[in-house]
């Protein structure tokens, strides 16, 4: 059996608080682990300049699924 299979298995048996509390942690790992772009970046420097010259920043909400 392979270590995603062992792990999947395992998952299944946890409590939904348990599951919760490994997703995020993953989610932080991923996170960590991403590369941030050139674009991306220049996106956060100019909202940061606006920022400070007392322009309201954009709001971007996700779609909930």
């Amino acid at each position: 059996m392979s270590n995603v299979l062992e792990i999947e298995s395992a998952i299944g048996k946890l409590s939904a608080q348990d599951m919760r509390q490994i997703y995020e942690w993953l989610e932080n790992v991923l996170e960590d682990q991403m590369e941030i772009s050139e674009v991306f970046r220049e996106r956060i420097e100019r909202s940061e300049r606006e920022m400070a010259e007392g322009k309201r920043p954009r709001v971007r909400h996700p779609k909930k699924a």
